[in-house]
């Protein structure tokens, strides 16, 4: 694609980049607050890409990502064009939270309507300003509060083209992942754009490494699409697919101590930690029910029977 970028009321042309507000709604004070967005319009003609980040408030690792990525690219040498949306949910973000004032997640309100809640609206905005100006979008998330993920790629594997760029992205896993109902990456698929949404770190915290691999993974995503001139090729090794992934429950209530940790490979039956009451009076352990790789964790050591403590992705034979 090529030639001038209408978003709003702004028209940006060829070889501009410019910083938008588009507003979204008052607070209480009626203090307007806006979509923060930020168009790199390159010379020459090429795909759109879309950056988002922190559609969940306190996931904050994007938000880096983003700026490091905008400071890198310069319109004159950009092939095609990107728009970036560093703070897509900005209540959640002046609250450090997850969700918009009203408890609603914004990440299950797409695509949104006009005339619906305040989540609703943010997310129409989001589709009809962003998403359907653009050929392909990569949205950036961190692991839910108390939480902490592994880089990944999260996407649909079996489109060719969301394929190529989760391979591009070069994320220590890719995960072939089915949407959820009212999602971002739902509602673009819809639209046949291909998306992926990328896991790493924990909420309210940067993450070296999650920015790093971030950061270069869109870089990378950016070369193969023809945008920019070749990146420099990653001495990592390739991105390892997996087509399950499965939380690990606890068994009984208590106080967890893990014996295993992130990116971690784990064979079945092996002991993942043990979980211990205040006392010490009695442990319950924690074994892995398949051969896999170790994506997430919990952060906090005091659980509940049925929590959430580990998250495995299933290695094939």
């Amino acid at each position: 694609m090529s030639g001038v970028i209408q978003i709003g009321n702004a028209t940006i042309p060829p070889g501009e980049q410019r910083r938008l507000e588009l507003p979204v709604a008052r607070l209480p004070t009626q203090t307007m607050l806006g979509l923060p967005v930020t168009v790199i319009n390159g010379t020459k003609p090429g795909p759109r890409l879309w950056l988002s980040a922190a559609i969940h408030g306190d996931e904050i690792n994007g938000v880096e990502i983003i700026r490091q990525v905008l400071h890198q690219i310069s319109p004159r040498q950009l092939c095609g064009s990107i728009i970036a949306v560093p703070i897509v949910n900005v209540f959640g973000f002046i609250e450090q939270s997850r969700y918009l004032p009203d408890r609603r997640d914004l990440n299950r309100s797409f695509p949104g309507s006009a005339r619906g809640s305040l989540a609703s609206r943010l997310a129409h905005l989001f589709m009809k300003e962003v998403v359907m100006r653009s050929t392909h979008g990569i949205d950036l998330h961190t692991a839910s509060h108390h939480r902490i993920n592994l880089p990944q790629i999260r996407a649909n594997l079996g489109d060719r083209e969301t394929y190529r760029c989760a391979q591009a992205f070069g994320a220590p896993l890719m995960i072939h992942a089915t949407t959820r109902d009212g999602s971002l990456r739902q509602a673009a698929t819809q639209l046949g754009i291909p998306v992926l949404l990328y896991e790493s770190g924990e909420a309210l915290r940067f993450d070296a490494e999650a920015i790093a691999v971030g950061t270069r993974g869109i870089m990378q995503v950016m070369a193969m699409l023809g945008m920019i001139s070749a990146f420099a090729p990653s001495s990592l090794p390739p991105s390892l697919e997996v087509k399950r992934t499965q939380w690990v429950r606890s068994p009984s209530s208590g106080i967890l101590h893990l014996e295993v940790g992130l990116g971690q490979s784990i064979s079945k039956k092996q002991r993942l930690g043990i979980i211990c009451d205040a006392f010490g009076d009695q442990t319950m352990k924690v074994y892995a029910p398949f051969n896999g790789v170790i994506i997430g964790h919990t952060q906090n050591p005091l659980v509940n029977q049925g929590d959430a403590i580990l998250n495995l992705a299933a290695i094939e034979p």
